[in-house]
Order: C-alpha cells, then sequence, then structure tokens
C-alpha cells in the first residue's frame, strides 16, 4: 500500500489518512462481491461510488465488450460514427422521457450536465433572446467538479475554495420530505415570485429529481418536481434534469423523473449507463433544442464542443447490453421486490439513539448519524464517527462510504433479500459497536 500511495492521488480523500486497514486494494468483482487482493470477499453496499447497476462480471455485459472489442476499440465520433453508437442513441431515444430526443455523447457525469448548461446557453442565443443568459438551481445541490459545474452547485464544503473562479447561478431552496404543507406552500410561493420577475434572464433551471445524492441522499417533496416542470413551461425556462445519480433503475423506475411523469427538455445521464463497466455519459436533448442548432455554417450556430472518446464503441456497446438486461432479467419487477426489504431494514435501524433518520427512495438510501436523536446534536466534525462506521463494516465484509455524517446505502440492482439483510446487520453492529467506544 505505501508503494501505491507514493504514487497515486486519490480522489475526495486526504492522503495522510492513508495508508489505513480499511483502504483495501480490489481485485476481482462477481455480482454484489468485490474481492481484495487477498481474496477476502465484501458486499459492494455502494455499488462501487453508485455505477454498478447489474453486479460485477455479468456474463452478457462482458461478452458484449469482448464481441466489440474483437471488432473496433475506439473510432472518433468527428467526422464518422460507429454503429454501436447509432443503437444506442436509438436505445436511449426509447427509454428515455426526453421528447424527440437526440442523444450528444460524453465520458462523465460533470461533462453531461456540463454540455446540457452549454446547449441550453446556445439554444437561446441561436434564437436571439440574449437576456437568458443566466441559471437557476437548487441550494445543496451537486452537478459535479468542473467549474461550470462548481457554479451551480451548493455544497460548501466541496466548491468554496474555488469561488473566485466561477460564475454563480441563482439559488433557490428545495421543500424537503419533512415540510409540512405550509412551508411546502411558501417555498413554491418563492420559487414562483423568482420566475415572475427574472425567467426573463434565466435560460434554465437545472435539479437532481426526488433527492440530491451528495448532499446527503436528501429527499425532495413529492410533487416538487413536477411543480417546477409547469412553472418552467409557463415561463418559458428550459428544465434540465441531472440523474446521473439517480438513473437506471436505483429509485425503482427507470428514470427519477418517472415518478412524477416529467418530460425535461435536456436530461443528463452518466454513473449507470453502462452498467459501471465504464466511463460514458450521454446529454439527451428535445428535439427543439436540436433544430435551434441548424443553420448554414457561416451563421455558426454550431455546438463547438466534443471529446476524444465521444460514443467510444466499447462503452456504447456495454451500455447496451445494460439497458437490454433490464428487459431480459426484469430488473425492475426485481427492484420493487427489494424495496421494502430495504425500507424495513431501514426502519429497525431508525431505533438506534444514534441514528437520526434514513431517508431516500427505492434502493437509495442514507442513513443519518447524530450524537443525540432528541437534541439532534451532531458529533463533532474531528471524530468522524460515519468513516469509523464504515470502517468497521469494511473490516466486517460490508463496501461502504460516507458522505459527511450520512452512510449512503446504494447497492447494485441484483441485491438479494439475504444480501440486504447481511448488509444491514453488519451495519446496525458497526454503528453500535463504533458510538458505543
Amino acid at each position: 500500500m505505501q508503494s501505491d500511495i507514493d504514487h497515486t492521488w486519490y480522489p475526495f480523500t486526504q492522503m495522510t489518512d492513508l495508508p489505513n486497514d480499511s483502504f483495501k486494494v480490489i481485485d476481482r468483482g462477481q455480482g454484489s462481491y468485490l474481492f481484495d487482493k487477498d481474496g477476502k470477499k465484501y458486499l459492494d453496499a455502494y455499488a462501487s461510488l453508485w455505477v454498478n447497476v447489474h453486479g460485477h462480471n455479468h456474463p452478457k455485459i462482458n461478452k458484449s465488450i469482448s464481441d466489440q472489442l474483437s471488432k473496433l476499440a475506439h473510432s472518433t465520433l468527428l467526422g464518422s460514427s460507429n454503429q454501436l453508437a447509432i443503437d444506442l442513441s436509438a436505445k436511449l431515444r426509447e427509454v428515455s422521457p426526453v421528447r424527440n430526443a437526440k442523444v450528444f455523447y460524453s465520458d462523465s457525469g460533470s461533462t453531461s450536465v456540463e454540455i446540457g448548461i452549454k446547449l441550453a446557453f446556445q439554444y437561446w442565443q441561436n434564437k436571439g433572446v440574449h437576456s437568458k443568459n443566466k441559471f437557476l438551481s437548487l441550494e445543496n445541490a451537486y452537478h459535479g467538479d468542473t467549474l461550470g459545474m462548481i457554479g451551480l452547485g451548493g455544497i460548501d464544503l466541496f466548491h468554496e475554495v474555488y469561488g473566485p473562479l466561477i460564475i454563480a447561478s441563482i439559488k433557490t431552496p428545495p421543500p424537503y420530505e419533512s415540510f409540512n404543507e405550509d412551508e411546502y406552500a411558501e417555498n413554491i410561493s418563492k420559487l414562483t415570485c423568482i420566475f415572475e420577475n427574472r425567467s426573463d434572464e434565466i435560460a434554465a433551471f437545472i435539479v437532481e429529481p426526488i433527492v440530491q445524492g451528495a448532499a446527503g441522499i436528501l429527499r425532495i417533496k413529492d410533487g416538487y418536481l413536477k411543480k417546477v416542470s409547469e412553472l418552467c413551461k409557463q415561463y418559458d425556462v428550459l428544465l434540465v434534469i441531472d440523474e446521473v445519480a439517480t438513473g437506471f433503475g436505483k429509485t425503482g423506475k427507470m428514470f427519477a423523473c418517472d415518478h412524477e411523469g416529467v418530460q425535461p427538455d435536456i436530461l443528463c445521464l452518466a454513473k449507470g449507463i453502462t452498467g459501471g463497466y465504464l466511463p460514458l455519459a450521454a446529454t439527451v436533448a428535445d428535439g427543439k433544442i436540436y433544430e435551434a442548432f441548424l443553420a448554414d455554417y457561416v451563421d455558426f450556430k454550431t455546438f463547438f464542443h466534443g471529446h476524444s472518446y465521444t460514443g467510444n464503441p466499447l462503452a456504447c456497446s456495454a451500455a447496451l447490453a445494460n439497458l437490454e438486461i433490464f428487459d431480459d432479467e426484469n430488473v425492475l419487477d426485481h427492484v420493487q421486490k427489494m424495496i421494502p426489504i430495504m425500507s424495513s431494514e431501514l426502519k429497525l435501524l431508525e431505533k438506534l439513539d444514534v441514528v437520526f433518520e434514513t431517508r431516500g427512495i427505492g434502493l437509495m438510501n442514507g442513513v443519518e448519524i447524530r450524537k443525540n436523536k432528541i437534541s439532534k446534536e451532531y458529533y463533532p466534525i474531528g471524530e468522524r464517527i460515519a468513516q469509523k462506521i464504515c470502517n468497521k463494516c469494511v473490516e466486517d465484509g460490508v463496501m461502504l462510504r460516507p458522505l459527511g455524517n450520512v452512510i449512503p446505502i446504494i447497492p447494485p440492482l441484483c441485491i438479494n433479500e439475504e444480501e440486504i439483510k447481511f448488509l444491514f446487520d453488519v451495519l446496525k453492529e458497526s454503528i453500535i459497536k463504533i458510538t458505543k467506544e
């Protein structure tokens, strides 16, 4: 391990914490499990950072990539195409809620949203509406770590240091699940005022649907997304939905916006798009947006954006297999059967004094740890209590990684009842042991 940290700088990691016993070098995976280089098995309870969908080493995805590798590893989409990218665009158009969809490829969640924002901005510029040059976003939002996305985000811990470099968005607070009727009505009233007073300068409203992931699995009140969609239509503001974290079945439906029947103007996808195999992202735009970019070349309405590995055929082959598995294995039906089992275990966990609450939707949930449930007192930051709990879980065979004092539980969709019970047995015992020390 020491030789590794001499060479590698890890993401979102204070490198002085390494080496430590909970940091494992992973050698292989199978189903819901990961295996370290010593052969020890761990339940992948955070889906390798929320990306793995059908489990590791799935034969259908393996075969799809292998077959494609024997033909073509990569060829650019700048001036040519490949059949896998073409086929995946057709499939995404079929499954996405976007009207008359056009698909633009990139390679990460940040880039998929960055492209969505650039499309929304240039859409209005191409139409001659130059006043629409700002964006509305939610407080506590996370849309990635590129400079453009930092301006839309609302997590100071991650982004405050870069303040002088960013262009900030207009922020509005989201109504959370705990809001009562009066609080929700006041929230909607304030949001409506923003639309009434500033819609002439707002190009788009960008939201994480239903749940804010990186903020700590914060559940947004039912009906809010639909209301946002209605306001965007009423005031001629584009709606950009960031499904990088929520997409591909985690919430119980293919996309979180499906829960409220919302059709975004732009849909941003990544993470689970390849089943957790290879980097790929897609920005899916409404046909009306695409049409605003069609003109003579000399009008310079072209979308001048691209990536070296855009539409990589290996990644597209994995994505196609991923989507086929949803149908072939009735994945969403299986998820619906696992949701009540997960919910039951979460409720049992709430009986512990230090579990302030559990929250989420489908198989995308979080467990918030606090020192005192009644007084709502937090553990001191320096104690890193959730990190210690996760370290203990790793020691006992369950891979988890905290977000502050929240422990996200977002397993692969193939997880079964026995694995869910094992996960919560280990988590419960770890919470009890660490908080009693």
